[in-house]
């Protein structure tokens, strides 16, 4: 697997997520044998939905630890404002429409657009890596070309 750079609370938010998986085991362990108890395992759905729950789960518990294992912490002390790079906020305005909007360049698994965190392996992203403010940003999307104006840029 790639090497995967976070932040430090991207970090400590893989760990506690594995941790709550982890917790989640006992139970588990606890419905498939409740199920095995109930006899003839050929025809038991509650054992194999049991089961498949217990692979489901240990398969996302590996996922998680190997991303947690090829994790590259970023110094944030070290990230600069004038060019846009990853962990900046960068505020753009589409030269079409005139919308402003203020985004986060984060890793692929610390993005949520909810929080208005976009991975930098986006189009976006990858579009305005390296441009200074006052520059125009020409991004081809899926839906055709952009165009945005890079208004500031923050830690």
């Amino acid at each position: 697997m790639a090497i995967t750079y976070m932040t430090e609370d991207g970090y400590k938010k893989l760990k506690e997520d594995i941790s709550v998986l982890e917790s989640e085991r006992p139970a588990i362990s606890k419905q498939i044998a409740e199920a095995r108890d109930k006899g003839d395992l050929s025809e038991n759905a509650e054992y194999d939905a049991a089961k498949e729950a217990q692979g489901l789960l240990e398969a996302k518990i590996a996922q998680l630890k190997n991303l947690l294992a090829n994790a590259r912490l970023i110094n944030e002390d070290a990230i600069g404002t004038d060019v846009v790079q990853i962990l900046n906020r960068v505020t753009i305005r589409n030269t079409k429409n005139n919308q402003e909007m203020t985004y986060m360049l984060v890793a692929e698994s610390e993005a949520n657009l909810k929080e208005f965190k976009i991975a930098i392996n986006t189009p976006i992203a990858q579009g305005l890596m390296g441009k200074k403010v006052g520059d125009v940003a020409e991004i081809k999307v899926p839906s055709g070309m952009m165009s945005f104006e890079i208004l500031n840029i923050t830690i």
